[in-house]
């Protein structure tokens, strides 16, 4: 079975129909190999639906939310846990994540791009900042670089960097600071997380959750207590999740026919692809695609 093997649509964008232009026809096909920095509110990226931050997806660049009204719970990794205002939520490139949304619910994403000279974590952290001067210096950072990405004077992009770099201490110096009172994972917490490791490589092949138990060296009925002790969701839940959020992507963003999609995501065929698509988001796929 061929398989799609182009950039991950799963990049956030404010842009629309420039993700649309760049993820169609020959652009699937097209390795991104830069991508800039960009902040963008969470009413924003839930404009086009509460799928696009809600369902479980992993994205091809280290990105933090912060969180400042509103609560809720966010999975990161396979892991579940409440967050509320002034919660900072770092998430490497290729992490599978998801957080849930409400109208109470604002904060912004920033998004730090791919390549960028910024020494960031190499695990997800989440950080509840309670005290009010260092939640005014992320906030002033965030938005000194959003001021600078709208600008479009001379030397924004350098001091949008400058910027950055400066919210990676500001990361680093906190996580250092919750460092001694920050609980380890236990096994469950790490087979979780490998779990959705592996599921992101290759949730475009079909596999059930037999197959992913089988690699990961257990049943498919301990993996999926596992999962469900983690984050509250089985292993087959999150599976679904994954898959069916990429088939929304390439739906909204692409031409691509609804029978390739069925192939590319590793369907037996488009009939029950369509079933399991209609299933999840109450619409057929076409008619997704129509309202989209």
């Amino acid at each position: 079975m061929k398989l799609f093997t182009g950039p991950p649509l799963s990049q956030f964008s404010d842009r629309p129909e420039e993700a649309r232009a760049e993820t169609a026809d020959a652009g699937l096909a097209r390795q991104v190999s830069t991508r800039p920095a960009r902040v963008i509110q969470i009413a924003r990226l839930v404009s086009g639906g509460r799928w696009r931050v809600e369902a479980m997806r992993s994205i091809s660049e280290p990105l933090l939310i912060w969180f400042t009204r509103g609560q809720g719970r966010i999975t990161v990794g396979g892991v579940t846990r409440g967050y509320g205002a002034h919660n900072a939520v770092f998430v490497p490139a290729g992490v599978m994540h998801g957080f849930e949304v409400s109208p109470q619910t604002h904060g912004a994403v920033v998004f730090f791009g791919h390549g960028a000279p910024v020494a960031l974590p190499k695990e997800p952290q989440h950080l509840r900042i309670r005290e009010v001067a260092p939640q005014v210096e992320v906030s002033g950072l965030i938005d000194n670089i959003q001021r600078e990405l709208d600008s479009g004077r001379a030397g924004s992009d350098r001091a949008a960097h400058l910027h950055l770099g400066l919210l990676g201490v500001w990361l680093e110096r906190h996580i250092d600071t919750a460092q001694d009172s920050r609980r380890k994972p236990d096994a469950a917490r790490k087979l979780a997380t490998r779990y959705t490791e592996v599921l992101e490589r290759e949730f475009r092949s079909g596999k059930g959750v037999a197959q992913y138990a089988q690699t990961l060296g257990v049943t498919p009925t301990h993996l999926t207590r596992v999962c469900k002790q983690t984050c509250g969701r089985s292993a087959s839940d999150i599976l679904h999740d994954r898959v069916i959020f990429e088939a929304r992507l390439l739906l909204c963003e692409t031409t691509m026919p609804i029978a390739q999609i069925s192939e590319t995501l590793g369907f037996n065929s488009p009939a029950y692809f369509t079933r399991a698509f209609q299933h999840r988001t109450g619409k057929t796929p076409s008619a997704f695609r129509r309202q989209g």
